[in-house]
């Protein structure tokens, strides 16, 4: 499965209208789930980051068809202009180390 998590930073009076253009993502039918959350910035070193985009997919062929999807494109055309800064990782969790090495 892969892990798909984005972060963004935001100024606070495009805040709601980012998280709206990242919700249109959710309609996107290759997801196995997929969550947009408000950072609650609880961490007292880690308060930069405003909304994630959390994504689990099959595989990466389904990863990348949510990225095609033209819903993906349209959120992209919201929110761009409105963030600051976007930060994203993807990995694979078969291959995630889940213990002490």
């Amino acid at each position: 499965m892969i892990r798909h998590i984005v972060f963004f930073t935001v100024q606070e009076e495009h805040l709601e209208e980012v998280r709206a253009g990242l919700s249109i993502l959710t309609a996107i039918p290759h997801a196995r789930l997929l969550e947009i959350g408000t950072n609650v910035k609880t961490d007292q070193l880690g308060t930069e980051i405003d909304l994630v985009v959390y994504g689990e997919f099959d595989d990466e062929a389904a990863l990348a068809a949510y990225k095609a999807h033209p819903d993906y494109q349209r959120s992209i055309e919201r929110v761009r202009p409105l963030r600051e800064k976007r930060i994203a990782a993807d990995y694979d969790s078969r291959t995630a180390v889940t213990r002490p090495l």
